[in-house]
């Protein structure tokens, strides 16, 4: 059997090209061994997770969802009419991924049930990249359920060699490596080689390096939702200049520490404490005053 330690992005790309596999197909066998089940079993547990992406994206889309705060809600059954009514701007991909990203991030800040992917504030990110390439290009299910392995393992490199954790790294670490998590996924869905699934994942990390983490009121909605959706186009972006054989310079592995050193180096203030940036803006202020009085 072959042993991934999750390491190193380089690792992935060395194993899958020495074997002539895929990342995907790589960490699917391993995680059977390790967990002494079989590979229909691992898969059947992932094509769940895809499923309640699903549910998230279907149930985020209702125009009367409100968060308890007051802070959002809606927003993605608006951008959704936008597209329906032929005045997305960018194309119907464009503008229904924005959609599915608005649509789980704001079910999350209902309490709706999501997928951590990898935590619940960068939740609309990998949901809504693989599922609205899913519908716009008719491709099977399962190549989109085997893509979330390969996502899955880029995070699990990221989580171990740097952090996902805002609290820890700043928003970089979430939104920045669901970017990355997705565009790596997308890469392999519209089968680039496992370097370029790993030029991908550099290139969407490196775009938002030193993003900071400063939620209003302390809650994941402002900015957090809308981060989501820049996140999706990220993905797109970064998969589609790997895709046309545009490499990332830096290496992902070396990106990959240069964010866990911003996240070192940024102020606490700025990451998740809700006291610097958006959060300490006039506005962002007198909303926490009036959440909190409200809930008084």
């Amino acid at each position: 059997m072959i042993k991934l330690h999750y390491n190193s992005i380089e690792e992935l790309v060395n194993t899958a090209v020495s074997t002539g596999r895929t990342i995907s197909d790589l960490v699917l066998e391993q995680q059977a061994e390790e967990m002494e089940t079989t590979r229909e079993a691992v898969y059947a547990n992932m094509e769940h997770s895809f499923e309640v992406m699903k549910e998230s994206v279907i149930n985020g889309m209702d125009k009367n969802l409100r968060s308890a705060s007051g802070l959002s809600g809606g927003a993605a059954a608006r951008m959704k009419q936008a597209v329906d009514d032929g005045r997305s701007h960018y194309g119907r991909l464009f503008g229904t991924a924005i959609s599915m990203a608005l649509a789980v991030t704001e079910y999350n800040s209902c309490m709706g049930q999501i997928v951590a992917a990898p935590t619940a504030g960068s939740c609309g990110i990998i949901p809504a990249a693989l599922i609205s390439v899913m519908e716009e290009y008719d491709i099977p299910k399962e190549t989109i359920i085997m893509s979330l392995f390969t996502a899955s393992a880029v995070g699990m490199v990221i989580a171990k060699c740097a952090s996902i954790s805002g609290a820890e790294g700043g928003c970089q670490a979430e939104v920045g490596s669901a970017s990355a998590m997705a565009a790596a996924a997308l890469t392999e869905v519209f089968e680039g080689t496992p370097q370029m699934v790993s030029d991908s994942c550099a290139i969407a990390l490196k775009n938002v390096l030193g993003l900071v983490c400063d939620p209003v009121a302390g809650l994941v909605e402002v900015p957090c939702i809308k981060r989501n959706a820049m996140g999706v186009t990220n993905a797109f972006t970064a998969s589609e200049l790997a895709c046309a054989g545009i490499t990332s310079t830096i290496p992902a592995d070396e990106v990959i520490l240069a964010m866990k050193r911003i996240g070192e180096q940024m102020s606490s203030s700025l990451k998740e404490t809700a006291e610097g940036g958006l959060a300490a803006t006039p506005t962002g202020c007198r909303l926490c005053h009036k959440i909190f009085e409200e809930n008084e």
